[in-house]
């Protein structure tokens, strides 16, 4: 069965029920067959301990339909099931028991079915007399009876008896509940037996032997039980004794009838919870007593009235209401007269629950048709009390709460009553009817009103249709007046404004009204029949919590009106005025009925046909008025609104007269003298006049409205306003009434031109009125309201200027999101702030409509931008969300129409996108909300590549921003940049950055780092595509990096800066470089940023140098944007700073120290530079004019260069060289012009010295820089030429010919600096190259010869004959061709020049030929020594020491090309003076000459004479000296030619020289002349002296 059931549960899905049923059917199927075998098994499982007690509920239910398949069983198996049946039939009866043991008493009942004698035997066997029995045998037994009733009845009377013994020891409820069950099922059961008794086989019992058993019982019940226990049973036997027409002993009646009655009538606490439960069944008993014995119950409910207990009298009068209700065709009239008799002995009882009795007994008659019954009393007697419980009621004090709660279940019961009595009786009596239409109109407690307009409905419905309805109601109004038709419809149609109130009476009313409509208003009639079901259709179709209560009340204005239009052209509508009037005191204030009230006086007023009555009423009304009332006064404003529409003209005239009247005098606004209860306040009053005169506006015609809005209504309520004392009610009156007046006008269709001329008055009312409140709390609704009125405002000709728009944005804006946000607990402070979001909500919108173009957007966007940037959280949000609502109207109202300018969509991005990380959640999302509508814009205006993975994407990201850890919402933040990073062109991207870099430090550090994140993701993203925008971009960057104050905020964006330069090094450099100096610390942290990262500052490094030194190569033309940037202009002085800071900062690796030679030689030229006038940089000079004040001292471009090598040579480790270059004074050398040059050949030097490492790389940049087109580069470069001339790395590195050439280039410009140095590094080749001289002595000999030519420079001259000397060093004769004569020559040309270095020059150089002479040039040098000869002796006593010296050498040197043996061992060898050795020498020279060639004496003195002249006085000394010297050693055959008298004048004029030397040396001449003379005067006679 187990593997057949779970096979049907794997096919078909099967659950328990069917497994449970599927086995159920095999066994019963198998019983058929086998029935004891099934039986004995099924047995044995229940003698099973362990098996669960839903087991064997299924077992038994298996048994039983076992049992009534077979009938007849084995009486051994069926004993053994009898016995355990029986047992666990009484078994502890828990839930899952008492199934079991129910299971168990129907198998039992079933078993007895055929075997009932087993079953009976066993269950008597268990019921003993005087011993409490098992609930389930009681139970089983009554089961027994009702299916065995032949069969049980010989055990009825042992069993009834039995069980009468276990009364008294039953104290559980439940067991008493199962005895009377018990007890019910036998007597169905006798009775069922005395039906058929002829069926009976047994013994015959009669109704008195069941009675003699069944009593005693009962009266147990009814004495003991009735109290505690269901009063079912002694129902059951009544109804017994009444359908067995078997009489109750009358010695029990008073028993039963007082036990019952004082279980109705008790007021003990635990009687009560029983007779409350059991009420039902004990008035059952009543209904069945009194069918049977209807006099003794009425005469034992006389005798209980007698009794003045309230209860008693209540409960008594509730069962004489439950007799008549009956509905019992036995019940006879007698029984109904002796009820009636019963109650009328109470009629006087006034305690409220007897008289509710008395009501409900009297409506009861009348539903059951005894309405002929009540006629008289009992109509009276509700009359009287409807008037009570309505007096009470209305007259009610607060001290009698008690009594009023119970006059009020009297007047509803009373109600209820009148409406039973109006449906049921026909032909009621006038005095009846007109009661109750009096009561409608005249009580104040009208929550009964609709149970009586029911009623009086109902009553003139039922009258005889034969008769007309007027004529009754005039024959009902003989004796009571009627009310008039406008008061009796002003009456009902207030009431009819609260349709719901006092159970619906609002379709009682108008169906009253419908039903009258003949009485009141004939020629209304016909309309009424049409619109009044309309008005009930719409009542039925809504309750009090689905109607609208504007939508009802105009409803019945427009039925009103339509009324009215019924009787135009009479005075029913100035009546029914008069009565509204008259109704406005009987209404509350506030309520419904009142507002309404007003509503309709004033539709009605607007009807009227005579101004003047109108006039009356409006003044009445304005002064019985209480204006402190704020109820009373807007209804009394809406009013005359409302009666502007037809009497606007009126309306006016009456307010101006009410004016007049009050202001005479400031006492006048106490008018006491018009309501004394009621003392005005003279605001409340302006107040009110002001919204009088708005509301007239907003209800008259358009044209009458164009006509005096501006004058008298506007003007009016300026002044008013003006003149009082502008309290929060006065500015709310005011505001109230501009917002009235523009919505007025602004509902006008065909404006036209109209210009509101008050406008801008009114407008700085509410601006000074906004400005006014408190900005951070908020205490009124002034602050919304004026916004609102500016809202409204704004929208009226003339329009707002666009300065005045923004003026008007930004105090509404300041004056709203400054506001603090109100406390969860403050409800009403929290709608006011609600309130005033809205309202700027909507003014920011209208304002904005006026300008719905991008720039309207931008400007609106920045009078919030420093609210979203607000450190208070609350102002970012609110500003966030208003941002948000001006996004979406723009895109609703623009979308891709206009689209926005180049860098808008960055720039409000910008502003946006930090605050995705902002501390406040609310803000986040805003902030998440405006970025996605600013994203769906500009894709609609771009059509850009914004798909479903974007959207996808952006709404994870979104999810992600809803928690609370800040690092996952800056990981949001960041993929939501990239996300939309691609939807951004250039100029946006730049827009965007540069906005992020604007808010930077606005506010807190979230804010910050939530912008450098975003712009390093950008960078990261659109680096390579901004090459035109790193400028833009840097220059953002750079201005808000002082203002980053936090380190991780600096640290990234210079971490952006260094990506920048990583993708354009040129452009980034050229905008750090142009940054003014002294650099600031922001600056410097960028450059210590890029000196951290060594490869990549050893690449800036070499951009700072190519900067550096592109003022010293030739300008090139730019092929890229990259080569703009690097050739644009830039300050030295801040390329320097930066380049010092990197030396110093960086950490020198050999990668790096590779650079030292370019390095040292850019320094060294910018040092060069800076001797000049190129010293100051143009941007420099336009800094100092921005900043006004000079630059620090030790900022100066040689003081940076120099300070900058120092460090350098330093980072080389090289203390030697260090120290070397400090002790040479290397350093102060190079900081002054003049010596500059010198101290770069001495830098130069001791860098060949000691670094020869970098000797190469120097070189080629030496030679590069003698190519520069820049002068001063020139100069350095060869300076240091120079000395690598006079080493052989030149020709070692093979770069001795393009240095050559340069030098080549250099000797023939025209600066002396460089042509010098360039013939000083010519010849500096003799000492690096000189196996080279030769190879390029052509060269060298036409340069430096060109230096000896005319124009003679000195510098250049003399360098030219050095370099000359030091190249011949290396020549030979022959190397030297036909330079030789020229070189000879050019050196006597200069021994007699001023300058002493180029006399110093020219002898060394004349010396140094002369060593050079061998055999071809000897006979030439010969006569070039005699030609020189003389000057060489005379300059022997140069006054320049080192030129008298070089000249003495040199003339030694040359003594020998005389062939003079006896000259050439002539000098140097005594101890004399130099001038006594000269002496000597020139002595033996010219003694020689005078023996062997006389002649060249006399030239020699010719040539001697000719120094006499000379510009040095020692040369004129020696001139003379020598001179004397020669004509001492002249032969006298040559004194004779020679010219005594010019050679004595010569003489004479050196007397007169300054220099004493010159005198004296002259005069020794003259003497040794004079000598000559005489001598010669002797030799000849001719006399030639």
């Amino acid at each position: 069965m187990d593997s057949g059931s779970a096979k049907t549960d794997t096919a078909g899905g099967a659950g328990p029920d069917t497994r449970k049923m599927l086995a159920s059917v095999i066994i019963t199927e198998k019983a058929t067959t086998e029935p004891s075998t099934v039986i004995n098994a099924l047995i044995r499982c229940l003698q099973v301990p362990e098996i669960s007690t839903q087991r064997k509920v299924n077992i038994y239910n298996v048994l039983q339909e076992i049992i009534q398949q077979e009938g007849e069983l084995e009486d051994q198996g069926v004993q053994r099931l009898v016995a355990i049946a029986s047992k666990e039939m009484r078994e502890s009866l828990e839930v899952e028991g008492y199934v079991k043991a129910e299971v168990a008493s129907d198998t039992l009942v079933a078993l007895s079915r055929n075997h009932f004698n087993l079953v009976m035997y066993e269950l008597q066997h268990h019921l003993k007399p005087l011993n409490l029995t098992d609930e389930f045998v009681i139970v089983t037994l009554a089961k027994l009876a009702n299916g065995n009733v032949f069969e049980f009845m010989p055990y009825m009377g042992i069993t009834l008896a039995t069980i009468f013994t276990m009364l008294r020891l039953t104290n559980e409820a439940k067991m008493c509940q199962v005895i009377c069950s018990a007890m019910e099922t036998f007597c169905e059961t006798v009775q069922f037996y005395l039906r058929h008794l002829e069926d009976s086989v047994y013994p015959v019992m009669t109704e008195d032997q069941f009675a003699m058993k069944l009593f005693p019982m009962y009266r147990y019940f009814v004495t003991v039980w009735l109290r505690n226990h269901n009063p079912e049973v002694l129902r059951q036997i009544l109804e017994t004794s009444v359908t067995t027409n078997t009489p109750v002993p009358q010695m029990q009646l008073h028993t039963i009838f007082t036990e019952l009655h004082i279980q109705v009538c008790s007021k003990a606490p635990a009687q009560q919870q029983y007779s409350s439960q059991n009420l039902a069944e004990i008035v059952h008993c009543f209904i069945a007593l009194a069918r049977s014995y209807p006099k003794e119950l009425m005469k034992f409910f006389l005798g209980q009235m007698e009794m003045s207990q309230e209860a008693i009298r209540v409960g008594t009068l509730t069962l004489i209401r439950a007799v008549v209700s009956a509905a019992e065709p036995r019940m006879n009239v007698r029984t109904i007269y002796l009820a009636i008799r019963v109650v009328k002995t109470t009629l006087s009882d006034t305690r409220f629950k007897v008289r509710m009795a008395i009501l409900r007994i009297i409506g009861q008659l009348a539903l059951s048709g005894y309405q002929d019954r009540i006629k008289g009393w009992g109509l009276k007697y509700v009359s009287v009390q409807l008037t009570l419980s309505t007096y009470k009621l209305t007259n009610r004090r607060e001290s009698f709460y008690q009594r009023d709660l119970e006059e009020k279940m009297v007047h509803k019961v009373t109600m209820d009553t009148v409406r039973i009595i109006t449906s049921s009786v026909s032909g009621m009596t006038n005095e009846f009817w007109l009661r109750l239409l009096c009561y409608v109109m005249e009580t104040d407690h009208t929550e009964a009103l609709t149970p009586i307009c029911i009623s009086l409905t109902n009553l003139v419905e039922h009258q005889p249709r034969t008769k007309d309805v007027e004529a009754s109601v005039a024959s009902k109004s003989r004796h009571v007046d009627l009310p008039a038709p406008q008061k009796l419809l002003a009456r009902l149609l207030v009431l009819m404004s609260s349709p719901y109130k006092g159970e619906g009476r609002g379709i009682a009313m108008l169906n009253l009204l419908r039903t009258l409509s003949q009485s009141i208003a004939p020629a209304m009639a016909d309309m009424w029949e049409l619109e009044i079901p309309l008005l009930v259709k719409y009542l039925e179709e809504h309750t009090e919590f689905t109607w609208n209560q504007k939508t009802w009340e105009d409803k019945l204005i427009q039925f009103l009106r339509n009324s009215l239009k019924k009787t135009r052209g009479s005075n029913w509508s100035l009546r029914l005025s008069k009565e509204l009037n008259n109704q406005i005191e009987s209404f509350d204030s506030p309520s419904l009925e009142k507002g309404f009230l007003y509503r309709a006086l004033g539709f009605t007023l607007a009807t009227g046909l005579e101004a003047d009555k109108v006039e009356t009423l409006l003044l009445e009304l304005l002064y019985k008025t209480d204006y402190g009332n704020d109820f009373d006064r807007e209804g009394v404003i809406l009013c005359f609104g409302l009666c502007a529409r037809g009497q606007v003209k009126t309306v006016l005239n009456v307010l101006h007269d009410f004016e007049e009247r009050i202001q005479e005098s400031e006492q006048s606004w106490q008018i006491g003298a018009w309501r004394k209860d009621h003392p005005w306040r003279r605001e409340t009053v302006k107040g009110a006049l002001m919204v009088m005169y708005s509301c007239v506006a907003s209800y008259c015609h358009p044209q009458m409205l164009l006509t005096h809005v501006d004058t008298p209504i506007t003007a009016k309520i300026i002044h008013h306003f003006s003149s009082s004392c502008q309290d929060i009610c006065l500015k709310m009156a005011f505001l109230k009434s501009v917002v009235q007046v523009t919505d007025a006008i602004g509902n006008i269709k065909d404006l036209e031109d109209f210009e509101f001329a008050q406008k801008m008055s009114l407008t700085g009312i509410i601006i000074a009125t906004i400005k006014a409140e408190p900005t951070d709390s908020l205490v009124s609704p002034v602050r919304t309201m004026a916004i609102e009125a500016l809202s409204h405002l704004s929208s009226l000709k003339p329009f707002y200027s666009t300065e005045e728009n923004n003026e008007l944005m930004d105090i509404s804006i300041h004056s709203v999101i400054s506001l603090q946000p109100p406390l969860e607990d403050n409800e009403s402070i929290q709608t006011l702030y609600a309130n005033a979001l809205q309202a700027l909500e909507h003014l920011m919108e209208g304002l904005m409509q006026r300008q719905l173009d991008p720039k309207g957007l931008q400007e609106m966007v920045h009078l919030l931008e420093k609210w979203i940037l607000s450190e208070r959280e609350g102002e970012r949000e609110k500003a966030m969300n208003l941002h948000l609502h001006l996004l979406q109207i723009h895109v609703q109202s623009v979308g891709v129409c206009i689209p926005l300018k180049l860098g808008q969509f960055g720039t409000l991005v910008g502003l946006i996108a930090p605050r995705t990380c902002d501390s406040h959640t609310r803000t986040r999302m805003a902030s998440m909300d405006v970025l996605s509508s600013l994203l769906d814009l500009h894709a609609s205006q771009t059509c850009s590549l914004w798909g479903p993975s974007e959207e996808l994407e952006l709404a994870k990201c979104k999810e992600d921003l809803q928690g609370l850890d800040m690092e996952e919402i800056f990981s949001a933040s960041s993929r939501i940049a990239k996300v939309v990073c691609m939807q951004f062109n250039c100029d946006e991207v730049v827009s965007l950055i540069q906005k992020l870099c604007e808010n930077i430090g606005a506010m807190d550090l979230w804010h910050d780092k939530a912008s450098v994140t975003w712009i390093g993701t950008f960078l990261q993203r659109r680096t390579k595509e901004l090459e035109d925008k790193v400028a833009e971009i840097l220059g953002a960057i750079l201005v808000h990096l002082p203002v980053a104050d936090h380190p991780e905020v600096r640290r990234l964006l210079i971490e952006g800066i260094l990506l920048l330069a990583h993708y354009h090094q040129e452009t980034v450099l050229t905008s750090l470089l142009r940054q003014p100096l002294p650099m600031e610390s922001h600056l410097t942290e960028v450059w210590l940023a890029v000196a951290e990262n060594v490869p990549f500052a050893r690449t800036m490094l070499r951009g700072l140098m190519g900067r550096l030194q592109a003022r010293f190569t030739p300008r090139a033309n730019a092929t890229s944007k990259a080569d703009i940037w690097r050739l644009a202009a830039v300050d030295p002085l801040m390329t320097l700073c930066t380049v010092h800071l990197l030396i110093q900062k960086m950490d020198m690796d050999d990668k790096v120290l590779d650079l030292f030679p370019d390095l040292i030689y850019t320094l060294l030229l910018q040092l060069s530079g800076s001797q000049g006038p190129e010293a100051v940089s143009p941007v420099l000079k336009t800094w100092r004019l921005v900043h006004m004040r000079t630059l620090p001292k030790e900022i100066d471009l040689q003081r940076i260069t120099i300070k900058s090598m120092k460090l350098l040579f330093r980072r080389l480790s090289s203390e030697q060289l260090v120290r070397t270059l400090e002790e040479q004074g290397v350093w102060s050398l190079l900081q002054t012009s003049s010596t500059f040059l010198q101290g770069v050949g001495l830098l130069a030097r001791f860098c060949m010295r000691n670094m020869e490492g970098y000797r190469q790389r120097l070189s080629e940049l030496v030679l590069r820089g003698m190519d520069s087109d820049v002068l001063s580069c020139r100069i350095s470069s060869t300076a240091v030429c120079v000395e690598f001339m006079s080493d052989p790395v030149l020709y070692q590195e093979k770069l001795l010919k393009p240095t050559v050439l340069m030098l080549e280039k250099g000797v023939d410009q025209e600066d002396e600096a460089l042509r010098v140095l360039s013939l000083r590094a010519l010849g500096n080749m003799a000492l690096g190259a000189p196996k080279k001289v030769r190879q390029y002595r052509k060269l060298l000999l036409e340069k430096c010869l060109g230096s000896l030519r005319e124009p003679v420079v000195t510098s250049v001259t003399s360098e030219g004959m050095e370099a000359l000397a030091k190249i011949l060093a290396e020549l030979r004769e022959g190397d030297v061709g036909s330079s030789f004569g020229i070189i000879s020559e050019r050196c006597r040309a200069f021994f007699d020049n001023e300058s002493e270095l180029l006399r110093l020059k020219a002898f060394v150089l004349f010396g140094k030929l002369g060593k050079l002479v061998r055999i071809s040039k000897k006979h030439f040098f010969k006569e070039e020594v005699k030609k020189a000869w003389i000057p060489l002796m005379l300059h022997c006593q140069d006054p320049c020491s080192e030129a008298a010296q070089a000249c003495m050498t040199t003339m030694f040197q040359c003594v020998h090309f005389w062939g003079w043996k006896a000259l050439e061992n002539s000098p140097g060898r005594s101890n004399t003076s130099v001038a006594e050795e000269m002496t000597v020498f020139q002595m033996m020279l010219c003694s020689i000459p005078t023996q062997k060639k006389p002649a060249v004496l006399y030239s020699f003195l010719l040539e001697t004479m000719t120094y006499v002249n000379s510009n040095l006085p020692r040369i004129r000394i020696a001139a003379c000296d020598l001179a004397g010297i020669i004509m001492q050693q002249m032969p006298a055959h040559h004194l004779k030619k020679l010219d005594f008298p010019a050679l004595r004048n010569s003489l004479q004029e050196l007397q007169l020289d300054l220099d004493p030397g010159v005198r004296r040396a002259a005069l020794e001449t003259l003497k040794v002349l004079d000598t000559c003379c005489q001598h010669q005067l002797l030799a000849s006679p001719e006399g030639i002296c």
